[in-house]
Parts: C-alpha cells; sequence; structure tokens
C-alpha cells in the first residue's frame, strides 16, 4: 500500500511531539525534566529494557560517530554520549529534539546544532559520515522502511555498524492477541481488526490515539531490506505478561529469562556491518 510521504510526515511529526515514554514518565510521577527527575525515568527505562545497554557496551564508542535516528525522551542518546561517542540526533518531532539538546546541556557538553529536526528518509548528513547509527523503533513509523533502511546504509562509513530495532511480524503478541482479536470479532460480525486497532497495541499517546503509521518485519523481511550490507545478525527481544482470561500466569520479567523472547519476541534487534 502506497503512502502519502508528506502526510505520514506531518502525522508523525505531530504524533511523536508528545515524548516516546510520557505513560512511563506519568507512572513513576515525572513530569519534569530534572536530573533526578530523567535519572529515575532512565533507571526504569533500562529496567524494563535489560538488554538494551549491551548493544552500547559490546562497541567502544569513545570519539566514534555516532548518529541516532528516533531519539524519544533521550535516555538511549544520553547513554551513547556518556560512553564518549561524538553523538549526533533527528527526530521529526520538535520535543525529542529539544529534550536530547537539554540532556546533552546537562552533560556539559552542548551540541545543539547536532541535535536536529528531520526525516529519516532524508537525513542531513553527508555520505559515509558515521561509524554507527542506532535506531530503536523508529523506522517502522516512518511510511517507508526501505528507504530508511537505504538512507543509514548511505550514511554510514565503510565497515560500520547499524542497530535497528524493528517490529516482528510473527511475535507472540502478534499471533496471540491480533489473532485473538481476528476470532473474537469475527464471531461478533466484525471482521478483522483494523490496522489502526492493531497499531494501538503498540504505540498509543496519552490520548489513547494509534502511531500514525507501522510496519511489521519477519526476518526475510529484515534481511531483504538490509540485502546491500555485507553482514546482517538478528535477534528477537522483548515479551508480554502472559495471561488468561485477564489473569496473569506468568510475568513479563520471568518470560524474558526464558528462551521464548529468542522465539517470539515483539521486536527484532538488526546488527548489521556495512
Amino acid at each position: 500500500m502506497s503512502v502519502d510521504q508528506a502526510a505520514a510526515n506531518r502525522a508523525n511529526a505531530a504524533f511523536w511531539n508528545e515524548l516516546c515514554g510520557t505513560s512511563m514518565a506519568r507512572s513513576l510521577g515525572i513530569t519534569g525534566a530534572e536530573p533526578d527527575a530523567l535519572k529515575r525515568f532512565d533507571t526504569a527505562y533500562f529496567d524494563f529494557y535489560p538488554y538494551l545497554k549491551d548493544y552500547v557496551d559490546r562497541y567502544d564508542l569513545r570519539g566514534a560517530g555516532v548518529l541516532e535516528i528516533g531519539l524519544g525522551y533521550g535516555t538511549l542518546g544520553q547513554y551513547i554520549a556518556e560512553r564518549g561517542a561524538d553523538y549526533y540526533g533527528i527526530d521529526i518531532a520538535s520535543t525529542p529534539v529539544e529534550m536530547m539538546r537539554h540532556r546533552l546541556r546537562m552533560l556539559g557538553r552542548p551540541n545543539d546544532h547536532r541535535i536536529v529536526q528531520g526525516s529519516a528518509l532524508e537525513l542531513p548528513f553527508a555520505d559515509r559520515t558515521f561509524d554507527y547509527v542506532y535506531s530503536i523503533g523508529c523506522l517502522h513509523h516512518t511510511g517507508d522502511l526501505q528507504r530508511g533502511v537505504d538512507d543509514v546504509w548511505r550514511v554510514l562509513k565503510s565497515g560500520g555498524t547499524a542497530i535497528l530495532m524493528l517490529y516482528n511480524r510473527y511475535s507472540a503478541r502478534q499471533l496471540w492477541r491480533i489473532d485473538r482479536r481476528r476470532l473474537t470479532g469475527a464471531l461478533r460480525g466484525r471482521g478483522r481488526p483494523s490496522a489502526e486497532q492493531i497499531r494501538g497495541l503498540y504505540d498509543v499517546n496519552t490520548s489513547l490515539e494509534a502511531a500514525p503509521h507501522t510496519d511489521f518485519t519477519s526476518r526475510k523481511d529484515a534481511r531483504r531490506l538490509l540485502r546491500r550490507f555485507s553482514r546482517v545478525q538478528i535477534e528477537a527481544k522483548n515479551f508480554d505478561n502472559a495471561t488468561f482470561r485477564g489473569r496473569r500466569l506468568f510475568a513479563r520479567e520471568q518470560l524474558l529469562r526464558t528462551p521464548l523472547p529468542r522465539v517470539l519476541g515483539l521486536d527484532l534487534y538488526i546488527v548489521a556491518t556495512k
């Protein structure tokens, strides 16, 4: 299905102007951006995604040129910057840009000109600029996933590494929750769930509106999307609580310690070398 890219960009800029992570922040009683508040948010964020730091810590980023695409609450970007990276960031919305600039100023590293508002499909950087590109949960919202991946490839140096997260088409959530909704809808004469309902299972704002666009990717799809890269490694991560008739059978924290996320995880973490 073709996408009106200009309309998609406008919708994404409006939707993601509410920081991704706002619901988590509110659940923690965080409403400001003071250092203590952000530290508390970041601790909770990395506790929720305990595998995420490893995608930074496995590399020596000191002095390396690193671009982050999709900034959210700025947790990952700050962590990358604290590792000594020569950090750049881009987001389609203005609020994440300001949050990341604020974080860098708190670190004593003000570099506002390096944190820019713009599209992941038209990165305002020269070819072969960066040693690493991180994009966690962003490119699948752009409306043109292949174009986004291709621009990541363009701005990476030869031998550079991209660390991307895309939603898994064949996760437990897709196979169970969506199929269950399809079955329930069919029994009630409503057919399969709408694309908006499916998107709403993943990303909603505090007004419970679903993200404007979301693509879901299989491992095979990911390898096709990244076919220009010399090496591609894919790991599934993340999992939901296991529930039955509204009762929790197993907590997400327990399931993360099992092999299930490696098979049916919500997210595909892709490490690709140019």
